[in-house]
């Protein structure tokens, strides 16, 4: 059996790593390069029970525990490691006085008000998502899987299954099955397939170089700008010795290549300054990244994870929102299972059925 995955993000060579461990021919074939859009650029950020409650729990609890039998499996650093994670608040505009939290962390400005403990080590860590998904793409290789550099264009067809891909060079690759695992550029696929809409929401980030100066702490705050504005800034010391911060997400039109992304000169210095105030530790680091990415959401804000309707050897995977890189390892899994048994038995994907939405109207796909 071979098996073409389009897209090298998190999802894809997660995959491709469960599907070439059981043994399975598994192809993941990228336009523009290994974590090169959300994967690498988003906050790595694991909690084990943060979806209890909704269709993603137990997807979220597997996926919490692979990521930790991964880390010990794999020779690669994934920059995994248990976290205590904080909630708090600041304000640039009423003043909150000194330490008004029951908690204080030494790396943040005085008048941050740290209130809550919402994660544990036992219930909160983080890897590296880049080095993640490049780990999982190496190891999926040492298992037979291969990568192929190209911009997948169309599908080719026997009635009604799929038996390959098309590419934009003209080159064709024959396989017994396709998964569509693009992040928001699988709404292309719509063109192929009959799939709901997947639509990418910008986010903004700082990567900066903290050293030794910031301990294992994952901290989620309200911020109320000068403005009277309130951000929702997430800040992800990591094990390299840099610290990841977010807060500033948004609507925009998603670039045919992901290489295209920019970020926005005014989200940044919004981010700039709000780091600025929160932590003297973060206000002298230098600054190491700028960043954006998309990351894919749908219209109820569950993941697609399943087969494509209308066509037999069709899958697809993606739309896993603010939990992609959470979730990569379980969607992995279970798409290994469901592809090579034809169900998945580590976790049920039923909540996840792309025929629960309706089918994007190829005709009204715009591509920027």
């Amino acid at each position: 059996m071979h098996v073409l995955i389009c897209g090298g993000g998190a999802i894809g060579c997660s995959i491709a790593y469960f599907l070439s461990r059981r043994g399975v021919k598994a192809t993941v074939v990228e336009s523009t390069g290994i974590a090169c859009a959300a994967s690498g650029k988003s906050g790595g950020f694991l909690a084990r029970d943060w979806c209890q409650g909704t269709p993603l729990d137990p997807l979220a609890r597997r996926s919490f525990d692979l990521h930790a039998q991964l880390a010990a499996e794999i020779a690669d650093d994934l920059g995994y490691r248990r976290l205590d994670t904080y909630g708090g608040f600041a304000s640039r505009r009423v003043s909150l006085g000194q330490h008004r939290g029951a908690y204080s962390l030494d790396w943040f400005a005085g008048d941050v008000a740290v209130s809550q403990v919402i994660g544990s080590p036992e219930t909160t860590a983080q890897v590296h998502p880049a080095r993640y998904t490049e780990a999982m793409m190496r190891a999926a290789e040492a298992h037979g899987a291969e990568l192929k550099q190209g911009r997948v264009t169309g599908l080719m067809r026997d009635g009604d299954r799929v038996t390959g891909v098309e590419l934009e060079d003209g080159a064709t690759i024959a396989a017994d099955a396709v998964v569509i695992a693009m992040g928001p550029w699988s709404v292309l696929a719509a063109r192929w397939l009959k799939l709901p809409p997947v639509f990418g929401l910008k986010g903004h980030s700082l990567v900066f170089d903290t050293g030794d100066r910031v301990p294992a702490e994952a901290a989620f705050l309200e911020y109320q700008e000068e403005t009277g504005a309130v951000l929702t800034p997430e800040l992800f010391p990591r094990p390299d010795g840099t610290t990841y911060v977010c807060g500033i997400s948004g609507e925009d039109v998603v670039p045919l290549d992901p290489a295209r992304v920019k970020p926005d000169g005014g989200a940044i210095y919004r981010l700039e300054a709000m780091c600025r105030a929160l932590s003297p530790v973060l206000a002298a680091a230098p600054i190491l990244a700028r960043q954006a990415c998309y990351r894919p959401v749908t219209g109820d804000g569950l993941p697609l994870i399943g087969k494509a309707a209308d066509a037999g050897g069709a899958y697809i995977a993606t739309g896993h929102s603010v939990w992609g890189i959470l979730n990569a390892p379980a969607t992995g899994e279970a798409m290994a299972e469901l592809i090579a048994d034809g169900a998945a038995r580590t976790v049920d994907l039923a909540p996840f059925d792309p025929g629960r939405l309706r089918p994007l109207d190829p005709a009204r796909l715009r591509v920027n």
